[in-house]
Order: structure tokens, then sequence, then C-alpha cells
């Protein structure tokens, strides 16, 4: 009998896979293209892949700044790609030796869920058929597609995260629909390759649900580096390599070469016989609890077909509440402190509470914020820029319960920041804590001496 079946062999199915596996699980997942899923080959590895040979151009544009003279600085699109794909063969291969190291039977193809018989759950996959005792789904997310005029006939203008990957040169211009985390990270590399770059967004500020300033600061960056912004701005047609959208009654039209949809993504709920089990969904998604089962004994989800947080990293934990609990365990997910981070240049970082989501909830907290140029190491790797480092902390027992940064290195500096919350750690007691220096990392320290 197999222990666990997995479909979709992304950040939760191929994590939880090697995590049941090395706790001596009979495991068998199910992958229809590429191990490693979305993120792996169509979004966090390529993209951040492409967006560091941007950062390494920019770097040597203004490395006078740092006593570094060059001339006939230039790049070369088609090496940047060809690396994008060695860098996601290397991961993938990655990916399919740990299945190997712990005996994950891996399965080629399109999985289908045939119901439920007295010996268990049934896939068919490849004409043969897997019964398994306990049913894990992982399926994922795809680029969601709205209903706006014209863009069926656009053709091949119209690109997504998946094709915009694909482009065999930078085009001279881009128009970006939403201005949300994928949108700002393609805006910000194609803007660093020097192509005319225009963001339309529906909401009064980019990056939403985010920090309000935090993504107010990053924007003035941007538009300062060339960038054109449209807030409250709604697309309401495309004509070919046109986008009109409307804005304060007005219609207003822009051009770009190419157009890329960046609205967000959603649930894949449908394809591999999900009604054949009767699981409820929610918002779009698969219903779950906080040990990720669903409405059916033994079936589980997690991951972006839950609906819910659509993040590789909160994938990849959700996978290891299902198998910890399978494995005797006891463990649930929780939600409070899990990090987003922008990979523009400068870096968006944040965890838990912002100050708009505090107020929503109607919570009080007391707040302190730092200019990144208090961190001696930030201001020596970072001629002439800045950045902002915010944090909350309850009222009544001053713990932890948000941190936001803007600025370099950001990305590797929340984790501390998760910690601080998921333990729920006071300001007296962070204040204790040794930081090394000099590091960046500081400024989250120097930041809890000004309340």
């Amino acid at each position: 009998m197999i222990d666990l079946l997995i479909i979709g062999g992304g950040p939760a199915g191929y994590v939880a896979a090697e995590r049941a596996g090395h706790k001596g699980l009979n495991v068998v997942l199910f992958e229809k293209k590429m191990m490693g899923g979305v993120c792996l080959n169509e979004g966090c590895i390529p993209t951040k892949t492409l967006l560091y040979s941007a950062k390494i151009y920019e770097n040597a544009l203004h490395g006078e700044k740092y006593g570094i003279l060059a001339d006939n600085i230039r790049f070369d699109y088609a090496k940047m790609i060809s690396r994008k794909k060695k860098v996601v063969r290397k991961m993938v291969a990655g990916v399919e030796s740990q299945m190997k190291l712990n005996e994950v039977t891996v399965v080629r193809g399109d999985a289908f869920i045939n119901g439920r018989s007295a010996e268990g759950f049934v896939v068919l996959c490849n004409n043969e058929k897997y019964i398994g005792k306990h049913l894990l789904i992982c399926t994922g997310s795809e680029a969601a597609v709205p209903p706006i005029p014209g863009l069926e006939e656009a053709g091949a203008v119209i690109l997504t995260n998946r094709e915009i990957l694909e482009l065999t040169e930078p085009p001279e211009s881009l128009v970006v629909i939403g201005g949300g985390v994928i949108g700002m990270e393609f805006a910000s590399f194609f803007n660093s390759l020097e192509t005319k770059v225009t963001v339309i967004e529906m909401l009064p500020e980019i990056l939403g649900g985010l920090d309000v300033e935090l993504s107010a600061m990053l924007r003035g960056i941007y538009a300062k580096k060339g960038i054109d912004f449209h807030l409250n701005a709604k697309v309401v047609q495309v004509e070919g390599n046109k986008v009109f959208f409307e804005k304060e009654e007005e219609i207003h039209p822009v051009e770009g070469d190419k157009i890329l949809l960046s609205v967000g993504r959603r649930p894949v709920t449908q394809g591999f016989g999900l009604e054949n089990l009767g699981v409820e969904l929610l918002r779009g998604g698969i219903r779950v609890d906080e040990k990720m089962r669903t409405n059916v004994p033994g079936v589980f989800a997690a991951g972006d077909v839950t609906g819910f947080s659509l993040l590789a990293h909160t994938a990849s934990r959700e996978g290891e509440v299902v198998v910890n609990n399978l494995t005797g365990r006891p463990d649930m997910m929780r939600y409070h402190a899990i990090p987003g981070v922008v990979y523009t240049n400068p870096e968006v970082a944040g965890v838990g509470e912002t100050e708009e989501s505090a107020r929503e909830k109607g919570i009080i907290y007391n707040l302190a914020k730092l200019p990144m140029a208090y961190s001696g190491r930030f201001v020596a790797e970072n001629e002439g820029g800045n950045g902002l480092c915010k944090v909350l902390t309850g009222e009544k027992h001053g713990e932890v319960i948000g941190v936001h940064m803007l600025g370099n290195s950001s990305s590797e500096i929340i984790y501390g920041a998760c910690i601080a919350i998921e333990q729920e750690l006071t300001l007296k007691e962070m204040q204790e804590v040794v930081f090394p220096h000099p590091t960046v990392s500081e400024i989250f320290k120097e930041t809890l001496f000004r309340f």
C-alpha cells in the first residue's frame, strides 16, 4: 500500500515528498511537467537569476561611485537567458536527486483522481492505477487572465510571466498591467536594460498588501529611473499593442512593443478529477483547516491550490505540516509570520502586521523607523542609496508584530524578524540579542532602540 500520493511537484509537493520519504513513508509523486513547479521553472528562480544579471549590469554602469572605471559596458541578453536556463536545470536536477535519495517514486504524466475504493484513493496516470492511503493535492496556480476586450486578438504582443521569460531580446517598450510583486520585478528587470516601462495599477499604490509607505518610496525610486506609473487606473481595452485605461473618468492610451499581464494568479482546481472526491472549495481554491486537511478524510491540499498565501515558502511549510501530522508530530499552519519579498533593486521585505493591517484589525501598536543609512555596511555598499526599516510592537506586551524594510539585503535579513514574531519575542528581548558588526542586519536592532 502506498502511504501518500502527491499530485504536483512544486514547492509544496516536492518538499512534502522529501520529508515523507525521509521519515520512511512510501510516497508516489505525480508531475506532468518539470519538477519544481512554476516557482523553479517559470517564477522564483529564473526571475531572480535575471534580476541578478540586471543588478550586476547596473552596478557596472555606476562603478565610478566605488572607484571602478570601465568603458563600453554592455549586456548580452542571450547569455542572460542561457545562464537562467542553466540555473534552472541545475536546481531541477537537485530536486530530482532529493527524490531519489529519499526513495520517492516520481511518475511523469497527467494524474487523474478516479475517486476512492475500499483500499484507498485511486489515481490514474499513464494507464496505470495507483492506490494510496492518503492524498495530497499540490496542483498550484496559473496566471489569471482578466476579461479585457481585445486581449485574444492582440496575439503574441500579450505575455504572462511564462512567455516573457522566453523573449530572445528585450523589447523597446513594455506595458505592465498590474503593479504587484511579479509586475514590479519584471518592470525592474527591463528598466535596468533600458526598456521603456509603463506600469498600470488599479489600486491607489503598487505592491498591494505591503507596507504603503515603503511601496510609495520604491515607486518614487523607479519613477526617477524612468518608469511611468498610472495608479487608480483600470484597463478597459487592448487594441494591438495599445492599452487603454480609465482614470478619473477619462480614457488614456499607452503603447508598448509588448504587454505583460500581471494581475495575479488563480488556483488550478480543474482537469485532474477533483470533482470525484467531493472536496469543498473556498474563494476559488481548496478549503483546508490549520492542518491542511480538506473536508474529505485522508485528503490534504497545500500550496497555491488553497488560494490563500500564494508563495513558495508558504507552500513548502504547508507540505511539511501535512507530513508532520501523518508521521506523529502534531503541527499546524500559522500565517502571521510569513515573509514577503520584492526582489527589485532596491529590495523590499516585510513580515507580520503593517500599519495599515494593524489599524484595520484594531490592533494598538507602537512604531519606530530608521533610515537604512544608519547601518555602516549599508552605506559602504550602497553609495548614494537609502531606504527604511520599520518595526511595529504591541502596545501592551511590547512583542514584535511587524517588520518592514526597503533596501538591499532586506531579503536576507527578514528571517530574523520572522523568528521574533513567531516566537513572540519582546522589544526588550530583541534588544539583548547580539547582531554581527558590520552588517546591514544591525538596522533591525538599531530601530528597536528608537522606541
